[in-house]
């Protein structure tokens, strides 16, 4: 049930100063400014390098575009000292930094923690890098991809042939984003009670280690053994139709499968009733039941499965999720005007209750940078 407050912006009346380039970090400004914060975006002379990942139209890609939305454009060039001082004034007035320079050169520009926060004590300030602002590797350039590879997450998506696979979402990325985000919540809690600010460092090699846990936890509880099979029968069947992927969330699950599929000889066999002791049979238990999803049609098996109570998904394409029956129900998705672009569907962050702000287009470079200044009273010469 939804209440009066659910309208409220969560994080309204907040400045957030947001000096990071490609995802991680403007995906933790973005949540912010999802959330109700005013985000002002810094980017050097030569703009964010985000602003040219992926394909491009009218000067924009779709990953600038969706982490960006919103956003205020300011350009500053922070090699030359009245970029600098800029910075630092605007700095005084934020309430969260988020930064995401390679350890030691926020602190050369006189924009590390330490220095700000001297003029803004209840400063909350973020900094995200690959692997950790210390150790052997702190230095290396990190992206998505090449931390899937180093931390095991290509390996993990591997496929049939044991051959690793990059996952194709910048999860790492957008993880530690989140990572970020809700560690600033916490910050602005902690800050609220004792007026304190605080430094928050999240790396990607971080977020890939946490996002392993049970992967590791695995590995280590039983050695040399890489089957990875959860339950069984699981996985995607094909139609007569369309693809459909199944999974077996419990012993009970499986014998209501086993009913309506006719398979009364797996109902009889004491050594399926466990999934310890169907997993040893997953290929030729898949293979039987992928013999009988073929006979059939999506809308057939979606029908009876639904009414059975087994977990399944139809697998469609990202595109199809705009006009997903039950996410226009819930309102997931909107309209994002961009310049040279027009409509756009923009999908809003999760857990603001009925507020939803409009995301705004997504700003070219230093598009703000006079507004700004002159509110500020910064010198833009």
């Amino acid at each position: 049930m939804q209440t009066e407050q659910d309208g409220e912006p969560l994080l309204g009346g907040l400045l957030v100063l947001d000096l990071s380039q490609g995802i991680a970090g403007p995906y933790c400004g973005m949540v912010l400014r999802q959330q109700g914060a005013r985000v002002i975006k810094v980017e050097p002379p030569s703009g964010d390098w985000g602003r040219q990942m992926g394909r491009a139209r009218e000067g924009n890609t779709a990953i600038s575009i969706a982490y960006n939305a919103g956003k205020e454009s300011v350009v500053l060039d922070t090699r030359q000292q009245e970029g600098r001082a800029a910075l630092r004034r605007l700095a005084e007035k934020a309430d969260i930094i988020i930064q995401n320079f390679r350890p030691g050169v926020a602190e050369r520009m006189g924009a590390g923690y330490a220095e700000l926060s001297k003029a803004n004590p209840k400063l909350i300030y973020v900094s995200i890098s690959g692997y950790g602002p210390e150790g052997p590797a702190k230095d290396l350039p990190a992206l998505d991809t090449t931390m899937q590879a180093v931390s095991g997450l290509m390996y993990v998506n591997r496929d049939a042939a044991g051959q690793p696979r990059r996952i194709g979402l910048v999860l790492v990325d957008l993880t530690t984003g989140l990572y970020a985000a809700q560690s600033v919540g916490m910050a602005l809690y902690r800050a609220a009670l004792n007026g304190h600010g605080r430094h928050i460092q999240v790396s990607m090699l971080q977020t890939s280690a946490a996002l392993q846990s049970y992967v590791v936890l695995d590995d280590a509880m039983f050695p040399g053994d890489e089957s990875a099979i959860f339950n069984v029968p699981t996985g995607l069947f094909a139609t007569r139709t369309g693809l459909l992927y199944l999974s077996m969330l419990n012993d009970a699950m499986f014998e209501r499968l086993a009913g309506l599929l006719g398979f009364d000889d797996w109902l009889a066999d004491a050594s399926l009733r466990t999934s310890a002791g169907r997993m040893p049979r997953a290929d030729e238990m898949n293979q039987r039941v992928r013999a009988v999803f073929a006979t059939q049609t999506l809308e057939y098996w979606e029908a009876l499965l639904a009414d059975n109570d087994i977990l399944f998904g139809r697998v469609g394409h990202p595109r199809d999720l705009c006009s997903n029956a039950q996410a226009q129900h819930m309102g997931l998705f909107s309209s994002l005007m961009q310049k040279g672009l027009g409509e756009l569907p923009w999908a809003g962050v999760p857990g603001n209750g009925s507020f939803q702000p409009a995301p705004g287009d997504a700003p070219e470079l230093g598009q703000h940078t006079e507004a700004v200044f002159t509110e500020f009273g910064l010198d833009l010469a």
